[in-house]
């Protein structure tokens, strides 16, 4: 996992592994995090963008294969 920006301040890291189960969707890899970091966190993936390996994903329920990237990616201001 890694978080940009907003989402980096909320998870207090910029990059992290996460074990998670086999057939894990995003949402999965999206709830382990909210658990792991709290409400702040929870908050901004609520509203976040997402992508698996590079590729943008909106389906949250999405396999994620293992050894895959996710990046975190909040609302961006400006332009």
């Amino acid at each position: 996992m890694r978080y940009f920006a907003g989402a980096r301040a909320a998870a207090g890291v910029h990059e992290e592994k996460v074990q998670l189960p086999d057939d894990s969707t995003v949402q999965d890899a999206l709830s382990a995090l909210a658990l792991r970091h709290g409400s702040a966190l929870a908050r901004v993936l609520l509203a976040a963008s997402f992508l698996v390996d590079g590729v943008a994903v909106r389906d949250r329920s999405a396999a994620l294969p293992d050894g895959i990237g996710l990046d975190v990616l909040p609302p961006f201001a400006g332009g």
